[in-house]
């Protein structure tokens, strides 16, 4: 959990409509390469920790008996199970908890994962309440986007960049010069360290998985809207009555960097951080 910070509800509040158009997608081998180096096979159950919407719950479900997607946030549950109707996928159950109140009852699962969700937790608590829900040689897996800038084609880009920069100063001039998070800021950011956590909470070491990306993706600017609004940071709520003035703003920030509406960028590469239970 962030130092200084303690969590509340509202630290996605409005934000799940708006997360999957908003984020990039994780890499598009990913299903396949966690079932080739896991040797998924259809069977056993996966426990998907602060699952948000269901992006990684829905993208594996198809290599479980059954998922369980956990999230304190019902909007968020809300839009995974929407999603997983329009899908007609079914062998996924939603469960609104914090991970820290996982019950050792809770169930068995072949495969834990954390999408780019653990730092918001007691990272220590929950590492071993999950490592004791993990059947023997299971695994506990963070997945998230490589951190390091990906490189630009050679041939460029076929339109701007977002202007990431000027979104950022926007939402300050809105929100203040220190990054929100719910009803508290994050003073120093979010923890890293994993490797540690999981250490003291029993786990050996990890195996680092890397998935490339397909490149350049095209955007369009109701997509970086919601990437905003996405965004712990930038979440609907905390603008309060003047949210439609700030979307206003950046939607005219937006047309002056690209008339045209779009935007380029290059996709990230999937990086997933694999401890097996021993």
């Amino acid at each position: 959990m962030p130092k200084g910070w303690e969590w509340d509800e509202t630290l996605y509040l409005g934000s799940a409509p708006y997360y999957v158009p908003g984020r990039l997608p994780y890499a598009t081998g990913l299903a396949d390469r966690l079932a080739r180096v896991l040797a998924l096979d259809g069977r056993g159950h996966l426990l998907d920790v602060g699952c948000g919407p269901g992006v990684l719950a829905l993208l594996l479900a198809h290599l479980f008996e059954e998922v369980m997607g956990v999230d304190p946030d019902p909007g968020m549950l809300a839009e995974a199970a929407r999603r997983a109707e329009a899908a007609g996928i079914h062998n996924v159950r939603w469960v609104q908890a914090r991970a820290e109140e996982l019950p050792p009852d809770f169930g068995r699962f072949r495969v834990a994962t954390f999408g780019q969700s653990f730092h918001w937790m007691d990272r220590p608590r929950v590492a071993r309440l999950v490592r004791d829900l993990l059947e023997p040689n299971g695994a506990f897996l963070q997945v998230a986007d490589v951190k390091e800038p990906p490189a630009i084609p050679d041939g460029g880009l076929p339109f701007p960049v977002p202007p990431i920069e000027a979104i950022e100063e926007l939402g300050r001039r809105y929100l203040g010069p220190v990054r929100r998070a719910g009803q508290g800021v994050l003073l120093y950011g979010t923890p890293g360290d994993e490797i540690a956590v999981l250490r003291g909470a029993g786990f050996g070491e990890p195996e680092r998985i890397r998935v490339p990306a397909g490149g350049a993706v095209v955007r369009t600017a109701d997509e970086i809207v919601a990437w905003v609004f996405s965004r712990s940071v930038s979440a609907p709520h905390l603008f309060g009555d003047r949210r439609d003035e700030f979307e206003s703003g950046l939607r005219r920030l937006l047309d002056e960097a690209s008339p045209s509406g779009r935007f380029a960028e290059v996709q990230p590469d999937t990086e997933v951080f694999a401890w097996r239970k021993t």
